[in-house]
């Protein structure tokens, strides 16, 4: 029976809007980045490891790993730029090589808090009926009970109303919250769709402690204490 190629994705831009030089920013002692490099090579489960970016700082930690670099163009690195058009860049740029491979496994920098189950379990999900496996956690807000808007005069209003409002948010349907511990997916079906939810799709939950995805200040600070408090690496 043939093997599964599976490759791992890094993406990791030079420019950030909450944090400056946010993937290189020193986590409990090392660049955020290298963290997830690492990651990916002690887990053991990746035929290939990919880190894309526009960055030649970046790219140094990359060639220091070992793994393979593709440069991408700034046109794809603003703030603008839909990172599902990096994602196209890169499968193309593998498959114009001849590097072929079945499943793609997206590891964001900003999860430094993933272990090795998390991705296995996400890859057992991914099968002939799946296009693509999202990693989501429980989310501790409901917009039908506390999450609001504000208008114009400062006043604000539940975000989704009710004809009857729950007066509890345990009594609202279950709600989850996206994470970026990994996306798992098939390069053919990136290649084809315009938007990430169009395919069929499944999730696998995380639990909230390690969910927490970096982009203020004060998650950077959250993240580098729980990272210690959980032991993460020796989840590897």
């Amino acid at each position: 029976m043939k093997k599964n190629k599976i490759f791992a994705f890094i993406f990791a831009r030079s420019g950030s809007k909450g944090i400056k030089n946010k993937n290189i920013k020193n986590f409990n002692g090392a660049p955020l980045v290298d963290y997830t490099i690492r990651f990916a090579k002690k887990s053991k489960i990746f035929d290939k490891i990919i880190l894309s970016s526009d960055s030649n700082r970046i790219i140094k930690f990359g060639k220091k790993n070992n793994i393979f670099i593709i440069k991408r163009p700034k046109k794809l690195t603003t703030d603008n730029s839909p990172e599902l058009d990096s994602w196209k860049h890169a499968i193309r740029f593998l498959f114009e090589k001849k590097i072929t491979f079945d499943k793609m496994v997206v590891l964001p920098c900003t999860s430094p808090l993933r272990i090795r189950k998390d991705i296995t379990n996400a890859i057992k999900k991914l099968n002939n009926n799946t296009d693509i496996v999202f990693t989501i956690c429980k989310s501790s807000r409901n917009p039908a009970f506390n999450m609001v808007n504000k208008n114009a005069n400062g006043q604000i209003q539940v975000h989704e109303k009710k004809k009857f409002p729950i007066r509890r948010r345990q009594e609202g349907k279950k709600i989850y919250n996206m994470t970026t511990i990994a996306y798992v997916t098939k390069p053919h079906y990136i290649l084809k769709t315009a938007n990430l939810f169009n395919g069929k799709n499944k999730a696998i939950e995380i639990p909230s402690l390690r969910s927490l995805d970096i982009d203020e200040i004060s998650d950077f600070v959250i993240a580098e204490i729980l990272y210690k408090k959980l032991k993460i690496e020796k989840k590897w």
